[in-house]
Formats: structure tokens, C-alpha cells, sequence
């Protein structure tokens, strides 16, 4: 009797010690959806970090969608989605309703301030000012919104700001071709850091004087807005429509032989200026033609679609 309460004894001792052991082997081993959520953050940051923020978005998105994570995990990524739309996409209905989300079903998360922040800056943005001021008041810290630094060394540092390397290549990457590559070395790119510098400070000093809520320049937003609206429809919709053939382009030339010619001070022939000589300056001149054509009909389709009444004599 005495032996097999000592066998049992010994055996509940062994399981336990088992148990401990396994329990102790899980711990030091990941859990394997965990780490291929670290697989996931790790491949969306590095798309991030390449400018493939749509694809960014993604595999966040996939992040939340796969992975079972805490509150304040997943209020971060969300605001991580929502500040791609806001800073790199420049998409903010978008961004608005990802902001929104976090305020909805994370209202505890650390980041509820700077959420606040973003969607004043959002409504703004969608010229939508009342609801802005609305925002504002129904937030308990009114300083506007800060955006995270893009990875890279610490080129400068403004108060609690900083403009790394990634900044700096960020913004030399917007500009126009030609224009960017007056900007690729070292001086260059120290000079234009300098200038980038000087914009944040000079932007501070506008709003510390109340300038974001100046008339003329709400009003110049908005116009700048639907000046690059009209531009992106333009560009969409006329660059569709253009087809240049070879054939197009000797056409071209042939019927508009006086303007490829050099003439003395008199106004005298000197050459006709062969095509091969200048084909890429008459292939502009015919898209830029066409391209003019096509807006002029595009305009006339706008007002007969419309029935537009213009009073062209009344015009003074």
C-alpha cells in the first residue's frame, strides 16, 4: 500500500516537473502567428521606406486583419495607416475615416491627442472648416498635429522636430526632373536642407500670427485645390485621346514648313531646317496643338452639356 502511494507520489511529482519543463520550453519558443505578424510589420515598414505607401497600407491592413494583437497595437497601426494616407498619399477622406476609426473603437489609446490633431488637420484640408472648428473645440490640446520623421540620419532639429536624410530625400524626389537635378550634390543638398529649415520656421511665425485661418489664404487653398483637380482631369482625359504617329509628325512638318526656317535680320530665307534636324521639336509643337484642340473641345462639351449662357457682349 505503503509503495504504490509512494508511486503515486512520484508520478504527480514527474508530471508536474514535466509540465514546468514544457510550459518553460513554450515560453522560449515564439508563437508562430506572432512571428509572421513581425514578418508582416517588418515587410510593410520596408515598403514604407521604399515609397510603396498604397502597398504599405496593405500589408498593415493584413497585419490587423491576421493577427490577434492588443488595443494599443492595433490603434497604432491604424493611425500608422491613416498618417500614410494623410503625409504620403495626401488622400485625406481616407485618412479621415481611419483617424475616425481609432477615436470610435480605441478611445483609451495613447495616441487619442495626436488623433485629435489629425482630424482637425483632415477636415481642414477637405474644406470643411466648420467642422474643423467643431474638432478644435471639442479638443483638449489644440496644437496642431506633428508628422513623423521618415527613417535616416538626423539632418537638423526644430524644438521637439527633427529632418532626417529620408526627409531631405523625400523632398528633393517631388520636385520636377530637371529641377531635381540641380539638387544631387552634397552643397546642393545642404543648400536645399537650409531652405527646408527656413520654411518650418517661417511657417511656425505665420501661425503663431494666425495666418492658417486668414481669409485670402483659405481662400488661395482652395483655389490651388481645384486648380490641380482641373489639371489632373486634363492630364487624364487629353493625354488618353493623343496617339503620334512618324506619319503624324512629317504631316505636321510639311504643312508648317515657315515656322522651321532660318531667316537673316531682314526676314530673308536663309534654310529650310531638314526634319531630321529638329524632329523633337516638332513632335512637341503637334502634341502641343492637339493638346489645345482637344481642351477647346472639352470646354465647348462642358457648355452645351450644361446649356451655359455666356454674355459675350456685355464683356467691357
Amino acid at each position: 500500500m505503503k509503495n504504490r502511494e509512494k508511486k503515486k507520489k512520484w508520478f504527480t511529482w514527474l508530471t508536474s516537473v514535466m509540465a514546468v519543463f514544457l510550459l518553460f520550453v513554450c515560453c522560449q519558443q515564439k508563437n508562430p502567428v506572432e512571428a509572421e505578424g513581425d514578418k508582416i510589420r517588418e515587410y510593410a515598414a520596408e515598403l514604407y521606406n521604399r515609397y510603396l505607401f498604397p502597398q504599405a497600407i496593405e500589408q498593415y491592413q493584413h497585419y490587423l486583419d491576421t493577427v490577434s494583437s492588443n488595443k494599443e497595437e492595433r490603434a497604432n497601426i491604424i493611425y500608422r495607416i491613416a498618417d500614410i494616407y494623410f503625409e504620403r498619399l495626401h488622400d485625406y477622406e481616407n485618412a479621415l475615416a481611419e483617424f475616425l476609426k481609432i477615436k470610435t473603437f480605441y478611445p483609451e489609446a495613447a495616441i487619442t491627442n495626436e488623433v485629435d490633431k489629425k482630424i482637425i488637420s483632415c477636415l481642414e484640408r477637405l474644406q470643411r472648416p466648420e467642422d474643423a472648428r467643431q474638432a478644435l473645440s471639442e479638443s483638449a490640446d489644440l496644437e496642431p498635429p506633428q508628422r513623423d520623421s521618415r527613417p535616416g540620419t538626423v539632418l537638423a532639429v526644430l524644438g521637439d522636430r527633427q529632418i532626417t536624410q529620408g526627409d531631405l530625400d523625400f523632398e528633393i524626389s517631388q520636385l520636377p526632373p530637371e529641377i531635381r537635378e540641380q539638387f544631387q550634390n552634397k552643397d546642393k543638398k545642404l543648400e536645399f536642407l537650409r531652405r527646408l529649415v527656413a520654411t518650418e520656421l517661417m511657417y511656425d511665425s505665420a501661425k503663431r500670427q494666425g495666418l492658417d485661418k486668414d481669409q485670402d489664404v483659405l481662400e488661395n487653398v482652395f483655389q490651388a485645390k481645384k486648380t490641380f483637380m482641373v489639371q489632373k482631369l486634363l492630364q487624364e482625359q487629353i493625354s488618353d485621346r493623343i496617339k503620334i504617329e512618324p506619319q503624324d509628325v512629317e504631316l505636321y512638318y510639311k504643312a508648317n514648313k515657315e515656322r522651321y526656317q532660318e531667316k537673316d535680320s531682314e526676314g530673308n530665307l536663309v534654310r529650310q531646317i531638314p526634319l531630321s534636324e529638329i524632329q523633337n521639336q516638332v513632335t512637341r509643337d503637334l502634341i502641343q496643338e492637339r493638346q489645345q484642340q482637344i481642351y477647346e473641345d472639352m470646354i465647348n462639351s462642358y457648355i452645351r452639356a450644361e446649356n451655359i449662357k455666356i454674355f459675350s457682349d456685355l464683356v467691357k
